[in-house]
């Protein structure tokens, strides 16, 4: 009997793979590149981690306890002043990642979005900086119910653009505006002890133990508050008033006044000169404003501000 001859089966992988996958095909003769075979099936891009696995896995706890207040945050991207944030949080203008914030205590994380009005706002990335040789006759305030003169009705300045502490209607002098939030926590923090420095006239002449008990301090100048020691010097004097230069840390309510009455010699004109870092020029006239110069702001701010102390 003749015994048949059984087809020998071709292997799966050897069959026409060829002729059925062009692309192959049209690819023969050009080897394929180490990097496309490392590659395939991988993510690319520059945050890739090729040699190490990732670390740090954990979830990422936010304290709500931290973070800066929404109406600090909205006064930092030059919108308003810190009060006019808290009427926009009360009348609901205001989301937070897309929820209408309710609480004007609302702490701003890092990566949240902020809205008003359904617009999303940013923080300025740069500042003004204003020197003001403030007149006499003039409130360093926004508004006032019984309509007397104020600083901002000549000033050109956005709504959060704010002065560093006050100085009272009758007096005149330097005032420096900005909307720095930062320098300006800094400068009014009660423990930074920024100097501040008059020129003061007085009326009648000032006596040498008058001169020791204002340098010592420590007595009552009303309000329940006791009167700081200060640096104080005659400039001139005449028969019916005093000049004087004084330097005090600390800018309480009409301290330099209440100080002078309690010692039996009341204000005739008050001028400041000095704060911190920044003098006022001689010959600028009142009323007139200036910016401040790079040099100005780098001073007040690597004197008063930690964070800049650090990076010195």
């Amino acid at each position: 009997m003749k015994q048949t001859k059984k087809p020998t089966r071709q292997p799966e992988q050897k069959r026409n793979t060829r002729a059925s996958n062009p692309t192959e095909q049209k690819s023969k003769g050009r080897a394929s590149k180490p990097s496309e075979q490392r590659g395939k099936g991988r993510p690319q891009g520059k945050y890739q981690n090729k040699s190490k696995p990732a670390k740090n896995l954990d979830p990422v706890v936010v304290d709500p306890s931290s973070g800066e207040r929404i109406n600090r945050y909205l006064s930092s991207c030059g919108l308003c002043s810190r009060r006019e944030a808290d009427r926009w949080v009360e009348a609901g203008r205001v989301s937070v990642n897309n929820e209408i914030c309710k609480e004007p205590g609302t702490k701003i994380q890092p990566g949240d979005i902020v809205c008003v009005d359904g617009e999303p706002v940013l923080q300025q990335t740069s500042f003004t900086y204003l020197l003001l040789n403030k007149p006499k006759g003039q409130l360093c305030s926004r508004r006032d119910d019984k309509g007397r003169a104020l600083i901002y009705d000549t000033l050109d300045v956005a709504p959060n653009v704010q002065s560093i502490g006050r100085l009272d209607m009758d007096t005149e002098g330097l005032l420096i505006l900005t909307d720095d939030g930062d320098l300006t926590r800094a400068l009014t923090h009660p423990g930074a002890k920024v100097p501040r420095e008059y020129r003061v006239r007085v009326a009648g002449q000032v006596s040498m133990e008058t001169l020791e008990k204002l340098r010592r301090g420590g007595f009552d100048i009303g309000e329940g508050d006791k009167c700081d020691g200060w640096e104080v010097s005659v400039n001139s004097e005449t028969k019916g008033h005093t000049w004087l230069t004084v330097v005090i840390l600390r800018g309480r309510w009409r301290e330099v006044r209440r100080t002078f009455e309690a010692v039996g010699h009341p204000v005739r004109r008050l001028m400041r000169i000095r704060f911190g870092t920044v003098k006022l020029e001689e010959g600028m006239p009142l009323g007139s404003t200036r910016k401040l110069n790079k040099n100005e702001i780098k001073r007040l701010r690597t004197s008063y501000i930690k964070d800049d102390q650090d990076t010195e």
